[in-house]
């Protein structure tokens, strides 16, 4: 999850005593390679994980986009397009994929990218992701059929192959050398990171704690196209990236204001309106599915929201502008959103949301009474070093109390919440956010889409009448069919109080006005970009 840091800003003789310089100091070849065309970026977090396989981090995924590539990938409409794929075809009753890849695709040490490649990385992906998965358990094979084609050959017709190949839900199907691939499970990390894409990663450039330095790939061959959210060309414009590693918001905020970085993925929000006002910065706002959606994520397992009739009094209860406010926000910024699979995504519906409109202290109270609750505690956890779902939790406690409710409001730090959430005695609720790109998609929605599994960690829910529906939703032909059957998940997610929306609202990005050509994605991209 996404972490919203405030504070309040560094003097700038704070700031210049702070900030090493972009580049060391001394008589290195690599001293000299500081000027203009080096972006210094400071991201969500320090880039710990490399392995773009084996975990759901999003700064994982952000490394991922860089140095690897992937087969398609969507455009700013939400349409795939292909992009280490040059054609394919398919059979008339929907069973042979035959896929090319493009020339002039090659790994960052030089050996051509191949159909094996594609095979071996596909499935290792495929074991760590329920959207990959879900793809291999109607593939009777997939293979090689030569040095820069494969073919999935499926068991019955699919409607998401493309959709799945070029998903941004993390972790992402990027593609690396069969020889690490093939001979490295999905559960234990890649010692060597090797990708295609067009950025170069060295470990010499690596100092974790401080910096990684990522080199534009001279030898990369971009698609033709014009760049288009993560579909068409990569054509990276800058010599290197330079990611620096500043905790604090408010000190990269200090050092994006004076010149010593270029780019900040998250900009504080009580520091929105200074920078807004700032001739040299930029503030980029998201919209649709590059906005976070907040939820409240329910204990079904435990007293007393076991009882779906309880749960339903949230409906009742949550009031989005009222967390949105909290937040901070303006309507810029934040919106009350009651669809499940977020507003301006292609799965945007109304279907089961008339509970959630006109929220009330007094209409939750006349529902919760018409229950059986019996006064057991509410245990409400909320995660006290993320500022979004610490404000949502304590709005949540504050009004169950207000409608009837015994609540225990429980602050602690995020890893302690994500330890205890797998506890089925304990906690009640609690408030978490994520980004719409994976939240926009039944199978790939994170509040539900282990609905009924073992991995039900974000509440042990379990409905069986979603089961047929999520394989139902991705054998849908079109996009009208599967807007239909989300339509009736969401019904379903509504009608038993299995997760409560609290809003969805963007964490803008910042970043100098001598940057040109940046790309509108929450997930930061750093080909296309020009520095005067």
């Amino acid at each position: 999850m996404k972490t919203i840091r405030r504070g309040v800003l560094a003097s700038v003789a704070m700031l210049t005593a702070w900030m090493p310089p972009i580049w060391p100091a001394g008589g290195s070849s690599r001293a000299g390679e500081a000027r203009a065309e080096t972006i210094t970026a400071v991201l969500e977090a320090e880039i710990v994980t490399l392995d773009p396989h084996y975990i759901g981090a999003y700064i994982t995924r952000t490394f991922g986009y860089m140095v690897f590539d992937t087969l398609f990938a969507p455009d700013s409409e939400g349409n795939t397009k292909p992009q280490m794929v040059q054609s394919w075809t398919v059979s008339d009753d929907q069973l042979t994929w035959d896929f090319t890849l493009r020339d002039g695709l090659a790994f960052h040490d030089g050996a051509p990218v191949t159909g094996e490649d594609a095979v071996a990385s596909l499935k290792r992906w495929s074991t760590r992701s329920a959207l990959g998965g879900r793809l291999m358990k109607v593939a009777a094979s997939l293979e090689a059929t030569g040095a820069k084609s494969f073919r999935l050959q499926l068991k019955e017709p699919y409607g998401l192959v493309l959709d799945t190949l070029g998903t941004t839900s993390s972790p992402t199907p990027f593609i690396m050398p069969a020889r690490i691939a093939a001979t490295t499970p999905g559960s234990t990390q890649v010692s060597e990171i090797m990708g295609s894409g067009p950025f170069v990663y060295s470990r010499a450039d690596h100092r974790p704690g401080d910096r990684m330095l990522l080199r534009r790939n001279a030898a990369y061959v971009p698609r033709p196209e014009p760049a288009d959210f993560l579909a068409g060309g990569h054509v990276v414009k800058a010599d290197a990236l330079d990611i620096r590693v500043v905790p604090d918001g408010a000190t990269a905020a200090a050092a994006l204001q004076q010149g010593e970085i270029d780019y900040m993925q998250y900009a504080p929000f009580d520091l929105l309106p200074a920078m807004e006002k700032d001739r040299r910065l930029k503030v980029l706002n998201f919209a649709g599915a590059h906005m976070f959606t907040g939820h409240y994520r329910i204990n079904t397992a435990s007293p007393p929201f076991n009882d779906p009739a309880i749960r339903r009094v949230l409906l009742r209860l949550v009031n989005q502008e009222e967390v949105v406010a909290g937040l901070g926000l303006d309507s810029r910024y934040g919106q009350s959103c009651a669809a499940f699979f977020i507003c301006g995504s292609p799965y945007e519906s109304a279907a089961g949301t008339a509970p959630l409109k006109d929220p009330s202290i007094e209409a939750a109270a006349a529902a919760l009474k018409a229950t059986n609750y019996d006064g057991t505690p509410v245990v409400v956890m909320a995660a006290s070093d993320l500022e979004a779902p610490r404000v949502a939790s304590t709005i949540l406690a504050d009004r169950l109390a207000r409608a009837g409710f015994k609540v225990d409001l429980q602050m602690t730090d995020w890893a302690t919440l994500l330890a205890r959430r797998t506890n089925r005695q304990g906690w009640s609720v609690y408030g978490v956010h994520a980004l719409g790109l994976d939240l926009a998609s039944p199978l790939t929605n994170s509040v539900i889409n282990f609905n009924c599994t073992s991995a039900a960690t974000a509440g042990f829910m379990c409905d069986e009448r979603m089961v047929p529906l999520f394989d139902a939703f991705a054998r849908a032909p079109t996009r009208e069919a599967q807007r239909e059957v989300a339509g009736q998940i969401q019904s379903i997610v509504y009608e038993q109080g299995l997760g409560i929306p609290f809003g969805q609202f963007a964490q803008p990005a910042a970043y100098r006005a001598v940057l040109s050509g940046v790309i509108p994605s929450a997930i930061p991209l750093f080909w296309n970009i020009e520095k005067k």
